[in-house]
């Protein structure tokens, strides 16, 4: 009995790689704020995510358990974090485009992010624990 491979597991640990992914980019921009030509990058995973599921119509969908088994109906699960690079723009002098106050907003933002998923793994864990004890 596999308790801990559903499909919100599943997210939720994709979400955790987004939060980790997005916190490397961001201190990766950081530390290049000075470096001239350098271009700030960035990760998209919860909008990709969102629409992702927002064009989803709502119909069947079948658990695949073997990857040869057919896919029935819509799923979400090929939506995996990105990381882009923002050509378009310069801040500085030395045409680099990071932002340290906007960078460190994301970061901090990022955090509470992290702590929220895990948080939410914790509670679907405990829940899962509490019924399979009976405690």
């Amino acid at each position: 009995m596999q308790l801990l491979n559903g499909i919100g597991f599943q997210k939720l640990e994709t979400a955790l790689q987004a939060a980790n992914l997005r916190q490397e980019v961001l201190v990766g921009n950081i530390a290049n704020g000075d470096t001239p030509y350098y271009k700030r990058s960035s990760v998209s995973f919860e909008n990709l995510l969102k629409s992702e599921m927002d064009s989803m119509t709502p119909s069947l969908v079948g658990r695949r358990t073997n990857e040869k088994h057919m896919e029935i109906g819509k799923s979400t699960q090929n939506v995996r974090p990105t990381v882009t690079i923002d050509q378009s723009t310069s801040m500085n002098n030395n045409l680099n485009n990071v932002d340290i106050d906007s960078e460190m907003t994301q970061l901090a933002e990022n955090q509470l992010r992290y702590n929220a998923y895990v948080e939410q793994v914790n509670y679907q864990i405990k829940m899962k624990r509490v019924a399979v004890e009976g405690r």
